[in-house]
């Protein structure tokens, strides 16, 4: 059985973000038969995860910052110990430099750290925040370009720079 939030969500990323196919939640005209949940059960998920994937895709889509005007440079985000843990030094090193070629604003870096930090892994390595990435910036009105780009990354071998 599969027990990660972040599996359940690229589960959904995979059969119906990534072809706008439209969540219909169980019991609503429109659901597929045996409804989402049981689609998802039937995948091998529990029950608990993928309440709790919801709960996180909820969260994220309560939590679109507005667009900010783009800045040269600004502070730079120290880490907190818990973030630190959990993040390894690739992941770590990723964000910055999403940060600094403006893939991410400010904003949305704190929600993809929040988001990041939300998922019940004790770790993430480089790979997975690539999705929570990918999640979080195919949810930002306005963010189509570095969607575009990040998604091109995913699927490359050797990732092409940022012009």
């Amino acid at each position: 059985m599969k027990e990660s939030i972040l599996d359940v969500l690229l589960y959904l990323f995979e059969h119906y973000f990534a072809n706008d196919i439209a969540l219909v939640p169980d019991g609503e005209p429109g659901a597929p038969d045996g409804g989402l949940m049981g689609e998802l059960v039937e995948a091998g998920f529990s029950t608990d995860e993928i309440h709790r994937a919801f709960d996180w895709l909820d969260v994220l889509a309560r939590q679109r910052p507005a667009p900010a005007p783009a800045r040269v440079s600004g502070p730079v985000r120290v880490l907190h110990g818990s973030e630190l843990d959990k993040l390894d030094v690739e992941a770590r090193g990723f964000l910055l430099f999403l940060e600094q070629q403006g893939v991410l604003d400010a904003d949305q870096r704190e929600l993809v750290l929040d988001r990041a930090m939300a998922l019940d892994q004790d770790t993430l390595d480089l790979e997975d925040l690539k999705w929570v990435v990918l999640l979080v910036l195919f949810n930002q009105p306005g963010a189509e370009a570095a969607y575009a780009w990040m998604e091109t990354q995913m699927y490359l071998d050797d990732p092409e720079p940022l012009h």
